[in-house]
């Protein structure tokens, strides 16, 4: 039952011992990060505060330029993310390593950080993502023929295929690294031994070979003494620890006991890993528990407990339990021990581990007897669904594994079909070329075309207004001669005639003189209002005058009226001065006018049009609404018509704005300033 330990004891010193000389490889660039990373990676500081450091490593880092040594820098950072456990970190800078590794074409780093995924994968138990990246780095160093590499890919891709259960392809990853690595006598060769020794030794004890075990674990044992490595001792840890397990396999609990308290002694040596060390305390208490040993009991299995509460190692902890659960059976506790027994099953299942489910059921079986038929229809049902679900994950791999081979293939034979079109696509870039110009040619020609007529029409709009405003000068011309003639003849005379009499009448002081000046009087106030009336004729011509724009918009207006059933409300500013307004600006309000009446009486279909000339905050407002069918401004091609007003309202640097919606009609905004830099008409 304890079997599913080795991989999990391998996986640490995989993980520490990659990490750890990784940083002895690269070296640091610049004091203060060594310095951080330093600090970072002293494990007699507690977590928190190293993550604290590698987060100031990092934000130095990242502010540099994408070169070599700053993607050396930043796997250094995921280094000491992944020492630290923040997985999600670890994560992230790795993408960012494979980024700038790309934008480089850094190959070297980017089967560098395909491995280190594989890694993060790995840890999260997504098993066919980790699987994907291990391949990918594989294939990048074998093109590379970078051995030392390949072989530490390669034995990672074996503890991954060790933990799902295809032992035989673990142990045929190994050999390929075994062969690759034959008579090389580098000491980094030598650590990769020691990982492929270790992991055989764990093969071969799932397989049930216990001899090749205990063979392949010495070996790893020996070579050990061959190197030095960061961190030996706790490395020796796990090779006893992981030989004791091998002989509670065989049931020989002396050996094994001895085994595990090597191990604790070596954890004693070097910082202690708690994991490790809660590993060797629960598997010593059960070997002294088989050899009905009670020095220490229950204690070292709740001591082991305590370090994985503490860590969270809720896939760990069932196995705890299970032991706790013997132990007191063995005491006749039957409480304690059912408790136990449940409190293994109830975590083994929420952490959703069908091996320690497995070995809970199997323990909970004996523990109640009286439900063992239920657990025992349980297990069959989960082994048998383990066992299907061992064989699709091996399916799995060798299906990833086939489909990058294939994708790898066709982007070869792609590469080499793109060579030999190059020319055919050359020849047809260049004919498209000259078609493109052209056609190009012919839509500038077009475009010319269209500006002189837009342009001839501006140019008739605006005689139009000239001859408009010549025709009111010569009115007011006419008028000027009309009063001149009106107040010489008619006002100065009658005026005179009375100014004459009176002064012929102020000598006589009589009742008939005074009768005389009566109606003298009267005759002044006559002459009186005939001059205000003269006035408010002179006023009525300057408002004409002045509103000579107005005029003509009215008269297209009144056209719209006689000429279509739809109701038309116009609403014109009295207060703006079309005096100072550009002939531009007026020429083109005046056409976006007539643009829009004739797409309302073409297409709308409205009952009333509103338009309406404001004067807001220094800008010309023009507004023209209807209540017609509207139509889809986001789908539906905008027509020449539109494509003109906003032409024009372009060219009076101004701002255009249609909203419509089908069935609610549609209202068009045009927002001009009245004070412009020239403008050509």
């Amino acid at each position: 039952m304890t079997k599913w330990f080795f991989w999990l004891s391998f996986f640490v010193i995989i993980g520490c011992t990659k990490r750890e000389l990784d940083d002895k490889m690269n070296g640091a660039t610049d004091d203060s990060l060594a310095i951080y990373f330093s600090l970072a990676n002293d494990f007699n500081l507690p977590k928190e505060e190293r993550y604290q450091y590698i987060k100031k490593a990092n934000d130095i880092v990242i502010s540099y330029e994408n070169d070599s040594i700053n993607r050396i820098n930043l796997f250094k950072v995921a280094n000491r993310y992944y020492n630290t456990n923040s997985m999600k970190e670890y994560c992230e800078t790795v993408n960012l390593i494979l980024e700038n590794s790309g934008k480089a074409k850094d190959t070297i780093s980017m089967a560098k950080a395909y491995g280190y995924l594989g890694d993060y994968y790995r840890v999260k138990a997504v098993s066919d993502s980790s699987f994907l990246y291990y391949y990918k780095a594989e294939k990048l160093y074998d093109r590379l023929n970078s051995k030392y590499e390949l072989a530490k890919t390669l034995i990672n891709k074996a503890v991954l295929l060790f933990r799902v259960g295809d032992l035989m392809g673990s142990e045929n990853e190994v050999f390929k690294v075994l062969r690759l690595l034959k008579d090389d006598e580098n000491i980094n060769v030598k650590e990769i031994n020691y990982d492929a020794y270790n992991t055989l030794g764990m093969v071969y004890n799932g397989l049930g070979e216990f001899d090749n075990a205990i063979l392949y674990h010495n070996k790893a044992l020996r070579s050990l003494d061959e190197i030095e490595i960061i961190g030996k001792s706790q490395t020796k840890a796990i090779s006893f620890l992981n030989l004791g397990l091998v002989y509670v396999s065989l049931k020989k609990y002396n050996v094994a006991k001895e085994y595990f308290l090597k191990g604790i002694e070596q954890q004693n040596i070097d910082n202690q890993d708690p994991n490790i060390y809660a590993l060797l305390l629960d598997n010593l208490g059960y070997a002294r528990f088989k050899l009905n040993e009670q020095e220490n009991l229950p204690d070292l299995f709740y001591q082991s407990l305590r370090i994985r509460d503490s860590l969270n190692l809720k896939t760990e902890i069932p196995l705890n339990k299970i032991h706790l659960s013997e132990y007191y059976y063995s005491e006749n506790n039957k409480l304690l021990s059912l408790k136990f027994a449940k409190e293994a099953l109830e975590m083994a299942r929420s952490v959703n581990s069908p091996r320690e489910i497995l070995i809970a059921l199997k323990n909970i079986a004996i523990v109640d007897p009286k439900n063992a038929g239920s657990y025992s229809k349980e297990y069959i049902t989960i082994n048998d669904e383990l066992q299907k679900e061992e064989r699709k994950v091996g399916e799995k791999f060798s299906r990833i594994q086939y489909e990058t081979d294939v994708i790898k293939g066709e982007y070869t034979d792609l590469e080499s079909k793109n060579r030999n079109l190059v020319y055919v696509f050359s020849f047809f870039i260049i004919v498209g070329l000259f078609i493109y110009i052209i056609k190009a040619q012919k839509t500038k020609n077009r475009e010319l075309q269209y500006k002189q007529q837009q342009q001839q029409a501006n140019e008739d709009i605006y005689n139009l207004i000239i001859t408009q405003q010549n025709t009111i000068e010569l009115s007011r011309v006419e008028e000027k001669k009309r009063v001149a003639q009106e107040l010489h003849d008619g006002v100065l005379g009658r005026m005179f005639g009375v100014r004459m009499n009176l002064e012929g009448l102020n000598n006589y002081n009589d009742d008939l003189a005074i009768e005389q000046r009566k109606s003298y009087i009267v005759e002044l106030k006559n002459i009186e209002q005939d001059i205000r009336e003269i006035s408010h004729d002179l006023n009525r011509e300057k408002s004409e005058l002045i509103n000579n724009f107005v005029a003509i918009v009215d008269n297209l207006f009144e056209e719209q009226r006689k000429t279509f059933p739809s109701k038309l409300i116009s609403n014109i500013d009295s207060f703006i001065n079309w005096d100072i307004i550009p002939n531009a600006i007026k020429i083109n309000l005046f056409r976006i006018i007539q643009e829009s009446l004739q797409n309302c009486n073409k297409y709308a279909n409205a009952s009333t049009i509103t338009v309406a000339i404001r004067k807001i905050d220094g800008d010309l407002k023009l507004s023209i609404q209807d209540d017609g069918i509207g139509f889809n401004v986001n789908i539906k091609k905008k027509g020449i018509g539109l494509q003109n007003m906003i032409s024009r309202v372009k060219e009076c640097k101004g701002e255009f704005n249609v909203k419509s919606k089908n069935g609610e009609g549609t209202k068009i905004t045009v927002t001009v300033p009245i004070e412009q830099k020239q403008i050509p008409i």
